[in-house]
C-alpha cells in the first residue's frame, strides 16, 4: 500500500447505548491527498467533526482504520500522533503572553530553551505575529488570536495540521480575510491540511478538494467546481449554494447535439449516451445558469414571483410553467423588476447538468 498522509479505511464512529447508539461516522474511506487542503463540508451533525476528531486522535473508531504517513495510529493518543490542531475556540491560555502559548507545547516535551525561542521566533515571523510577544490574549484582535493558535501548532512541525471550524467566532469581513490568510500559508508551506466547516463558500474557496457528507457518510468527493457544477446527489446539489432541479424530458439524440425539451420548449445540449429519446430528467440548473430571453425558440414564460437586491447581482424568483419556481440571479443589474412582471427567460446550456431521476425508496 503506497504511503499518504492520511487514509481513511472504512472507520465507523458511535455515540450512546442501547437503542439510542447514534453513527456519527458509517464506514467513511477516504485518502488525503498530500500537500493539499482538503474540506470536509456538510451540515450539523453530519459526522465531519467528529471525522476530523477521529484522525486527532480525540475519538477512537470502532470500526476501521486510520493510518498516517502508512502507520495505524487508532491506538495513539492526540500528543503521539503526526498532527496538529487547530481549534474552533482556539483554546489559548488566558494568563500566558503570545510566546509563552506558542512555546507551551516545546516546553511540554521538555527541548532546550534556545530551540524553542528560535521555534517560537520562527512560527510568529511566518504568521506575522513578531512584536507581539509580550501581548497576553486579551489585549488581541480575534483574527490575531487565531493566528497565534496556528502559531501554536506550526513550531511542533505537524505533518498534516487540523483544522476545527476555525473561523466560526470571527465577524464575516474577518473571516473572509483569515481564510485567505490560512489557504496562503498552506500553500507556501505545502503542509497537507484537513479542515472543517459547514459554510459552503468558505470550503469552496480555499481547498483542492472537498468531502461534502450527510448523516455520517460521504456523499461526494471532488474539486469545488466539479462538485458545484456537477453534483452526485441531489443533497449535494442542494446544499452547495442554491439549485434549480427541472424536470425535462430528452427529445433527441445524436452526435454531437441532443435536444431536451422543458416547459414546451427545447434546447440543445452536448450528445450524451446516458439518456434515451423520451426519458424524463433531472436538470441541475444554478440560479447564475438561467438568464432572462428577447425571445427564440428556446424562450419560455414567466412570471416575476418576488425579487431580492443583493448589490452585485438581483436574484429573482419566478413562477414558470403550472406555478413552478426557479431562482434566476441577474447579474451587475441595470434594473429591478416589480412583482408580476411578466418576463421570458431561457437556460444557458452549458452551465447546467443533467442527471438521471433519482429513485423513491
Amino acid at each position: 500500500m503506497k504511503k499518504v498522509p492520511v487514509a481513511l479505511l472504512n472507520i465507523t464512529k458511535r455515540f450512546g447505548k442501547g437503542e439510542e447508539i447514534i453513527k456519527a461516522v458509517d464506514r467513511v474511506s477516504h485518502e488525503f491527498e498530500a500537500g493539499k487542503l482538503t474540506a470536509l463540508l456538510g451540515p450539523s451533525g453530519c459526522g465531519k467533526t467528529t471525522t476530523l476528531r477521529c484522525i486527532a486522535g480525540f475519538y477512537q473508531p470502532e470500526e476501521g482504520d486510520i493510518l498516517v504517513d502508512g502507520k495505524r495510529v487508532n491506538h495513539l493518543p492526540p500528543y503521539s500522533r503526526p498532527t496538529g490542531t487547530v481549534f474552533q475556540n482556539y483554546a489559548l491560555f488566558p494568563h500566558m503572553t503570545v510566546f509563552e502559548n506558542v512555546a507551551y507545547g516545546l516546553r511540554v516535551k521538555k527541548l532546550p530553551e534556545p530551540e524553542i525561542k528560535q521555534k517560537v521566533a520562527q512560527g510568529l515571523e511566518i504568521l506575522q505575529l513578531s512584536g507581539m510577544e509580550d501581548r497576553r490574549p486579551d489585549q488581541l484582535s480575534g483574527g490575531q488570536q487565531q493566528r497565534v493558535a496556528i502559531a501554536r501548532v506550526l513550531v511542533n512541525e505537524p505533518q498534516v495540521l487540523l483544522f476545527d471550524e476555525p473561523l466560526s467566532n470571527l465577524d464575516a469581513k474577518l473571516r473572509v480575510y483569515m481564510r485567505g490568510e490560512i489557504r496562503n500559508l498552506q500553500e507556501r508551506l505545502e503542509i497537507t491540511a484537513i479542515y472543517v466547516t459547514h459554510d459552503q463558500e468558505e470550503a469552496m474557496s480555499i481547498s483542492d478538494t472537498m468531502l461534502v457528507m450527510n448523516q455520517g457518510r460521504v456523499e461526494q468527493v471532488g474539486s469545488p467546481l466539479d462538485i458545484y457544477r456537477k453534483p452526485a446527489t441531489e443533497f449535494v446539489a442542494d446544499f452547495i449554494g442554491m439549485t434549480n432541479f427541472l424536470r425535462g424530458t430528452i427529445k433527441s439524440t445524436g452526435d454531437p447535439r441532443m435536444r431536451v425539451s422543458i416547459y414546451n420548449v427545447s434546447f440543445e445540449l452536448p450528445a450524451d449516451d446516458r439518456f434515451d429519446v423520451g426519458e424524463v430528467v433531472t436538470i441541475v440548473a444554478r440560479p447564475e445558469a438561467i438568464r432572462f430571453s428577447e425571445g427564440g425558440e428556446a424562450a419560455f414564460n414567466g412570471t416575476i414571483h418576488s425579487a431580492f437586491f443583493l448589490g452585485s447581482l438581483v436574484r429573482y424568483e419566478i413562477a414558470v410553467g403550472d406555478g413552478d419556481l426557479i431562482t434566476m440571479d441577474d447579474s451587475n443589474p441595470v434594473r429591478l423588476l416589480s412583482k408580476g412582471s411578466k418576463v421570458k427567460v431561457e437556460i444557458i446550456p452549458h452551465s447546467v447538468y443533467l442527471k438521471k431521476v433519482e429513485k423513491t425508496k
